[in-house]
């Protein structure tokens, strides 16, 4: 049996229950002090910056680095033209269970200063413990989890060191061939050199309304987008030509993220890009892939205008088993929302979704997450401008900026509900990280956020009201560890909504990879595995989950529950081989 027949599991959950109109409940408090994150993020000059490589920071994760259920947090940081300020670092703080979280950077071998940008998480020599990857304006850097509370840097014996300095931007662990090891995908957001880079006013492309900014991306050179295929044995070979990956050179790309948004078994790649088309890599399945945004309708916004591409957010808006895109833009500009047909192509229906009118801020990180647990997925997305000289002369362009929270309410629209969500979405920064996961476990997804020379943002949901959840953690057994590609399908009320676990997204960023399912107000589940394997109702809904405890294996399943499970367990086969996952569930406890 080949590795590449193991690549995805199909799990449908069904789940009795009808949600009910109710309040949004949803309130964000922002608890970074209070949890210990008090260390600014440095990223280039505070009240002016001379140069692009200073304005557009860095992403932030969630990963459990140590594997005890709770969700740790990973800060990059960046530096100055004229130096770094002591304690200018990358930093890993462990969390304490507690609300708090301690700083373990050192101890960890994670101290770096570093001109950071993009964070991905994935078990990329499958011992089991997730490792890390950051890309750098410089050199990027790998580093192996040991599975003892410490990281090495394995850069080079993995043979990812870069013979020059590239900048790279938004990155992805994705199985693209399905051989049971994770491949890496880096985007290259464009070539730059401190000693040749034009100063603000001294080119067309360094003015903005008038105004002399720093200078960019328009006008200097592009960069191109590199794919390493994992060997199996702790290294990559660059096979970025040979996939086509390096063919679309004229990009400046941002963010990207690895989906299958065709529904075809095999993981394709979408890159946001700066002022610039968008990408979408179809997957060949034979290790190439080809650019097809233009014609599956994603390249550019329904005016046919290309946008400068800075965040992106992926789900299933509307509950039909579809993943849809969310993208974020620069100032007088609106975010987008693209719909996915089902047929291969997309339709921009931001103005039909009501997001038409969202275009005062300049957008960043972004998730698609069911933020009250309704079975309908919300959006969240953080702004920030990039020239803080500007609001001297412009009020309306301000450099911070409050955070967005779009309510799903059904039938394919959204409302905006930002000024009803706490202090938290109301709170002004210059933000560009997000990362979406539940630090605190008790069931609803938080936000952590990057401030530019600013501690963090960690924003604690403290939803109200009586929702209910399911929470998927899977691991590969026979595929890749991490579960990355793993497809989830969930109905509820005759409705479906489709989950994918995932590496980076929203902006050079990591969310958490377990998958928090909102029930509404379902109380029972059971869950036959399409495609895959039957597993019978699963008798966990009095378990209030708190952490992962010990959980019972199903008889002859590769499925994992909380409490107990039926006995009556089967499998099939999908494309030529069986999908091997272990998976921890969890449901809340009703009423």
């Amino acid at each position: 049996m080949k590795r590449r027949d193991l690549l995805a599991l199909f799990c449908n959950f069904s789940v009795f229950g009808t949600p009910l109109p109710k309040p949004f409940g949803v309130s964000f408090v922002d608890v970074a002090a209070k949890a210990g994150l008090t260390h600014p993020i440095i990223y280039g000059g505070v009240s002016s910056k001379k140069y692009i490589l200073e304005t557009n920071g860095c992403g932030v994760a969630f990963f459990d680095y140590d594997s005890d259920g709770w969700q740790d947090i990973f800060l990059p940081g960046g530096s100055r033209i004229d130096g770094a300020p002591a304690g200018a670092t990358n930093r890993l703080y462990k969390n304490n269970r507690d609300g708090t979280f301690t700083d373990v950077t050192k101890r960890a071998g994670l101290e770096r200063t570093v001109w950071a940008s993009g964070v991905a998480i994935g078990d990329y020599d499958n011992d089991g413990h997730d490792d890390l990857f950051i890309t750098c304006w410089g050199q990027n850097i790998l580093y192996r989890n040991n599975g003892n509370g410490t990281f090495t840097d394995v850069t080079r014996e993995a043979g990812l060191l870069s013979p020059r300095p590239r900048w790279g931007a938004g990155c992805t662990f994705v199985d693209y061939d399905r051989d049971g090891f994770l491949d890496l995908f880096v985007g290259n957001y464009l070539e730059f050199d401190l000693k040749t880079a034009p100063l603000p006013g001294a080119a067309e492309h360094c003015m903005w309304k008038g105004i002399p900014v720093n200078c960019g991306p328009r006008g200097l050179p592009t960069s191109r987008n590199y794919l390493y295929h994992n060997n199996g044995d702790g290294t990559f070979t660059d096979v970025s030509e040979e996939s086509g990956i390096a063919r679309e050179r004229e990009r400046y790309a941002m963010t990207a993220v690895a989906a299958d948004f065709d529904d075809d078994g095999w993981p394709d790649i979408f890159v946001a890009c700066d002022s610039t088309a968008s990408i979408l890599y179809k997957n060949r399945h034979d290790g190439t892939f080809t650019d097809v945004a233009l014609e599956a309708g994603v390249a550019y916004n329904e005016d046919g205008r290309e946008q400068a591409g800075m965040g992106v957010g992926i789900g299933d808006t509307t509950n039909r088993g579809r993943l849809d895109i969310f993208k974020t833009h620069f100032a007088d500009d609106t975010p987008i929302l693209y719909r996915n047909r089902g047929n291969g192509t997309f339709e921009d229906v931001t103005t039909g979704a009501g997001l038409g009118s969202l275009s005062r801020y300049l957008g960043w990180g972004a998730g698609l997450a069911d933020l009250d647990n309704d079975g309908l997925v919300d959006i969240f997305f953080v702004n920030g401008n990039v020239y803080p000289e500007l609001e001297k002369y412009f009020d309306q362009y301000k450099y911070k900026n409050p955070r967005k929270v779009l309510r799903n309410v059904g039938g394919g629209a959204f409302e905006d509900v930002s000024e009803s969500c706490g202090p938290g979405a109301l709170d002004r920064r210059s933000s560009r990280g997000a990362a979406f996961g539940d630090f605190d476990n008790d069931g609803d997804i938080d936000v952590l956020v990057m401030n530019m020379n600013e501690p963090p943002s960690l924003l604690r949901n403290d939803y109200q009201g009586d929702n209910r959840w399911l929470k998927i953690k899977l691991a590969g057994t026979r595929s890749n560890r991490s579960a990355i590609g793993a497809k989830i399908i969930v109905t509820l009320g005759g409705a479906t909504q489709t989950y994918h676990v995932r590496s980076g997204s929203s902006y050079c960023s990591q969310s958490e990879l377990p998958v928090t399912v909102g029930l509404g107000t379902a109380s029972q589940a059971a869950a036959p595995c399409e495609n895959y394997q039957y597993w019978r109702p699963c008798c966990c809904r009095e378990q209030a989950w708190r952490s992962f405890p010990p959980a019972f294996r199903c008889p002859r399943s590769s499925l994992r529950c909380i409490r107990r499970c039926s006995r009556r367990n089967s499998s099939r086969r999908w494309g030529g081989g069986r999908r091997c996952w272990v998976a921890r569930t969890a449901l809340s406890r009703p009423g």
